[in-house]
């Protein structure tokens, strides 16, 4: 149960709290709560319970004679109680989809990082605040064909052709020419083997049959696992990742402080932390909010990035979301995320 262990006037307090710092973005005093928020409870009374929250680790005070602010532990679990969620429109969904169309339809051909900008901005523009999108990682994707193309001596081309139709070429070294009839027989070989396998599975497969040193892995099969291990090699294996709008974070008041501001840079510099939460929604199929340390080892980033996945297996999935101080509103930010993710998934269906 969200807050468990409060009662339901310190429940109440605590909401209330989170409430008006969300709005604020100011440190909450006893006779705000008690003006405007009709608790019915004198200034002192809801100071001792603003005390018992603190000790109980879902306030802070950032100095002595302030207010106080919640803590992420607060923040959790006000979002894990949230029901009142702002609702949008179908007339506005349909606009969603609609400008996605448009981007990806205008996009097509472009670079994936391209394509992720432009929807970006979308978002940000939405959200009014930075934006993150980004592919799935290329781990994940399902191959369906891979061939070779003699181009040059000591050099061949890797066609990789994706379930939905994508292809990617990559270029390998090799040390000795295939003749035509060996190449159809390692296109043959390949293909039993790669169909309906993702590159992280293959890249293992090729990996593990190289070094197992069995018998059965014959000098032709060993060459057909070379290329193949060369030529997934060839394919990045990290998600790309755009984060559009980060301006807008920087005129927000959490960050008017040099060492806050500080902190949020290198937190939008630390890609990889990114990645891994993006992964990690991909496997959750749903909205996931992350906050403050959650999203960045650092204390003080004072970060929470809301996020969906979008899209499928055949056409491309990734995560679309935004990233904003933990103090942004999500009763609006949640299905705001939720309805973008289905717009781009729509939009791509139509569109691809």
């Amino acid at each position: 149960m969200p807050l468990r262990g409060l009662n339901a006037r310190s429940r109440r307090i605590l909401i209330s709290a989170i409430t008006e710092y969300i709005a604020t973005g100011s440190p909450v005093g006893s006779r705000t709560l008690s003006r405007k928020y009709g608790l019915e409870l004198s200034p002192a009374t809801i100071r001792n319970v603003l005390a018992d929250l603190e000790e109980a680790g879902y306030l802070r005070q950032p100095h002595t004679s302030a207010g106080r602010v919640p803590t992420e532990k607060a923040l959790r679990g006000f979002i894990d109680a949230l029901t009142d969620f702002e609702e949008i429109a179908r007339a506005d969904r349909q606009a969603m989809r609609t400008r996605f169309e448009d981007i990806f339809a205008a996009s097509r051909g472009a670079q994936p990082s391209e394509r992720l900008r432009l929807a970006g901005k979308v978002v940000s523009d939405l959200a009014g605040v930075a934006a993150v999108v980004a592919a799935s990682p290329t781990d994940t994707r399902q191959l369906t064909q891979l061939r070779f193309i003699q181009t040059k001596p000591g050099q061949l081309l890797a066609v990789l052709v994706f379930s939905g139709g994508a292809v990617e070429n990559r270029y390998i070294q090799i040390d000795e020419e295939p003749s035509a009839h060996d190449l159809e027989r390692i296109h043959n070989l390949l293909t039993d083997v790669v169909e309906g396998r993702s590159l992280g599975d293959l890249r293992e497969l090729f990996i593990r049959r190289l070094e197992s040193g069995r018998t059965e892995v014959d000098d032709f099969k060993r060459k057909a696992f070379e290329f193949g291990r060369d030529a997934l090699s060839a394919v990045p294996r990290q998600s790309d990742v755009v984060i559009e709008g980060s301006s807008r974070l920087l005129d927000r008041p959490e960050y008017d402080d040099a060492g806050k501001l500080k902190r949020l840079l290198m937190a939008l510099e630390e890609r990889e932390n990114l990645v891994g939460l993006l992964d990690k929604t991909i496997d959750a199929g749903s909205v996931t909010v992350y906050i403050g340390s959650e999203v960045a080892d650092l204390e003080g980033a004072e970060l929470s990035l809301v996020v969906a996945p979008f899209g499928d297996s055949e056409r491309g999935a990734g995560t679309v979301g935004v990233l904003g101080p933990t103090r942004m509103d999500y009763a609006r930010i949640v299905p705001l995320v939720d309805a973008t993710a289905a717009a781009m998934t729509a939009a791509l269906k139509k569109v691809d």
